[in-house]
């Protein structure tokens, strides 16, 4: 990976759990925030994952 891309990834990263921390802040521990929590990162981070990591191993 380039490292642009390694960049990119972790800022939104840290993005991602600075929302996590506010939503479980608010709302707590439940079943509800950890489902949203679970969908929310194969959402965001699979995706990158498959073009990123597992397309440079490809090549």
């Amino acid at each position: 990976m380039k490292l642009k891309v390694k960049i990119g990834i972790t800022l939104l990263a840290m993005v991602w759990i600075g929302l996590i921390y506010l939503m479980i802040s608010a709302g707590g521990i439940t079943l509800k925030n950890i489902l949203i929590i679970v969908m929310s990162g194969i959402i965001i981070f699979v995706p990158l994952w498959k073009k990123y990591v597992r397309g440079t191993k490809n090549r």
